[in-house]
């Protein structure tokens, strides 16, 4: 055969263009799909709280909602995080506000570290509260585990 191989004769001896396959070759897209998949499963439990706490034991149900609630943290030496940024407690109520753009009934978990004074959990539920947030709950681990980490699992 010719040069031209993609050229093909026709019965009385013209020559005429093949035409091109219109296949979808879908391997490139599959392995990036992969390459994808293992960086979010590898990415995805570094995205929750990063706060760690040693959570105090609790035989209390998980609590069910819809949307996702913010959480702060109050670790065993009483440093407060909002999520996993550090705040102080007069900074609490204005920073919630901006967060929720004021909305009252948004869901706050307050993560106690179970070598923290008590004192100073129920200071930062009574700043929630004042502030009229009423959707306040505390989160322990649940019964027989013990949390040294992050954890949004947790029951309330």
């Amino acid at each position: 055969m010719d040069a031209n191989h993609y050229k093909a004769f026709t019965g009385k001896g013209r020559r005429r263009r093949h035409t091109q396959m219109s296949e979808i070759n879908v391997t490139p897209f599959v392995d990036v799909m992969l390459v994808l998949l293992i960086v979010f499963m590898v990415t995805a439990p570094l995205l929750t709280v990063g706060v760690p706490l040693e959570l105090p034991n609790s035989k209390a149900a998980t609590v069910q909602g819809n949307d996702e609630p913010l959480v702060i943290s109050v670790d065993g030496e009483g440093r407060l995080y909002l999520e996993d940024v550090e705040i102080e407690l007069e900074n609490l109520v204005p920073k919630l506000r901006a967060v929720t753009g004021a909305k009252q009934d948004q869901r706050i978990f307050v993560r106690g570290d179970t070598n923290v004074n008590y004192g100073r959990v129920l200071s930062v539920m009574g700043e929630i509260h004042n502030a009229g947030f009423n959707r306040v709950a505390m989160v322990s681990a649940g019964p027989g585990k013990t949390t040294t980490g992050a954890n949004k699992d947790s029951n309330q």
